[in-house]
C-alpha cells in the first residue's frame, strides 16, 4: 500500500475515518505456565501472523511468587530466528549451547540468534520473587536463516522523552535515536511509558506495519481501546497516529516492513519448508550436535511434540 498525504483529507472527521481504515483490533490469548505465571500471546494468531519480521510475542506477568518457585524452562532448541527478551521486572538467567550465561535484569535486552541451530534454558534465580517481561521472536531473512548462532546482551537502551512520554528504543531508530540491538530486517521496537495521562501524535514510517500492546495499564490508539487483552494493528501507509496513554501505563510498539517471504513457525522453529522443520525435530530428538548441550542444567530437556501433517505459512 502506498502512502497518502494527510493534506488530501478535508476535515478532522474525514482524517479519523481515513486512519481507521488502516487499524484492526484483535483479541489475544491467555495461558498459565509454571506456577501462576500468566502469558498473553499476541503473535502469531489466526488474525495476524506477523508484524514485519516479528513473528512471536508473549507478555509474561507481572507476577509475584515465593522464592524458588520462578520460571524454569529446560533445554529447548531454536532455528531460523532471533529470540528477544525485554525484562521489565525481575531477573532471569539465560544459558545456551554456545557457552553463553547471562543474567538479564530490568530494562535490559537479551538477543539470541539461533540461525542454523542453538539450544538454551531460561531459569529464574532461586532468590527471585517477581517477573514481568515481553519475549519476542524475529524471523531471520532468507540470506541469514542458516547463519552461525550467537548471543548478545544489551544492558543499556537509549531513552527519549517527548510530549510527557518516555520512549525506550529497543530495536531500530525512532525520534532520531537508534538502538544498539543488531537485527537483520527493517524493524522497530519501542517501549512507551507515561507517568501522567498524556495524549500525543507520534510519527510512523509509512512503509511499516505496526502493532501496539499494553504491557501495563491501558491506552487508546486513535480511538481504539488498548488493554491487556487485545492487540491493535496498523497496516502500512500512515505517517502518524494519535495515542493516549493513561497514567502509569506502558505500551509496546512494534513495527517493520512486511516480511520478504512466507515462513513456517512450528514449536520453537522458524523455517521455509516442512522438511527442514521435520529434520530439525528429528535431530533434536536424537541429540544431534546441531543443537549442542547445556551440561550444567540439572533437569530434563524439553520433548518435541508430534509433527503436524500440514502447516499454514505466516506472512
Amino acid at each position: 500500500m502506498t502512502n497518502t498525504d494527510f493534506t488530501e483529507i478535508s476535515s478532522s472527521d474525514d482524517c479519523t475515518k481515513y486512519v481507521n481504515q488502516f487499524i484492526q483490533d484483535f483479541t489475544i490469548r491467555s495461558a498459565e505456565i509454571g506456577k501462576g505465571t500468566v502469558i498473553k500471546r499476541a503473535l502469531p494468531s489466526r488474525q495476524k501472523r506477523m508484524i514485519g519480521a516479528w513473528c512471536f510475542l508473549d507478555h509474561a506477568g507481572p507476577v509475584s511468587f515465593p522464592a524458588g518457585d520462578g520460571l524454569d524452562v529446560g533445554p529447548h532448541p531454536h532455528i531460523g530466528l532471533q529470540t528477544f527478551t525485554w525484562m521489565i521486572e525481575g531477573t532471569m538467567m539465560h544459558t545456551d549451547s554456545i557457552g553463553s550465561k547471562q543474567l538479564i535484569r530490568p530494562k535490559q535486552v537479551n538477543l539470541m540468534t539461533a540461525g542454523h541451530g542453538i539450544s538454551h534454558t531460561e531459569v529464574a534465580p532461586d532468590s527471585e520473587t517477581k517477573m514481568h517481561a515481553a519475549q519476542l521472536w524475529i524471523a531471520l531473512p532468507d540470506d541469514k536463516i542458516n547463519m552461525a548462532p550467537q548471543f548478545d546482551h544489551y544492558p543499556e537502551l537509549p531513552v527519549v522523552e517527548q510530549d510527557n512520554i518516555e520512549f525506550t528504543v529497543l530495536v531500530g531508530e525512532y525520534l532520531k535515536t537508534r538502538s544498539p540491538v543488531k537485527v537483520h530486517s527493517e524493524l522497530l521496537g519501542v517501549d512507551m511509558t507515561a507517568a501522567q495521562e498524556t495524549t500525543a501524535r507520534i510519527p510512523l514510517n509509512p512503509l511499516y506495519e505496526y502493532g501496539f500492546m499494553a504491557l501495563e495499564g491501558t491506552a487508546v490508539i486513535n480511538g481504539h481501546e488498548l488493554d491487556a487483552d487485545n492487540l491493535v494493528v496498523l497496516e502500512p501507509g500512515l505517517k502518524e497516529i494519535e495515542i493516549q496513554i493513561h497514567a502509569g501505563s506502558r505500551v509496546l510498539m512494534l513495527g517493520g516492513e512486511p516480511f520478504e517471504s512466507p515462513i513456517l513457525l512450528w514449536w520453537n522453529f522458524v523455517g521455509r519448508t516442512q522438511d527442514e522443520l521435520r529434520i530439525a525435530r528429528e535431530q533434536w530428538i536424537k541429540g544431534d550436535a546441531r543443537f549442542g548441550r547445556i551440561p550444567d542444567y540439572q533437569g530434563d530437556r524439553l520433548e518435541a511434540p508430534a509433527f503436524p501433517d500440514k502447516m499454514r505459512p505466516s506472512k
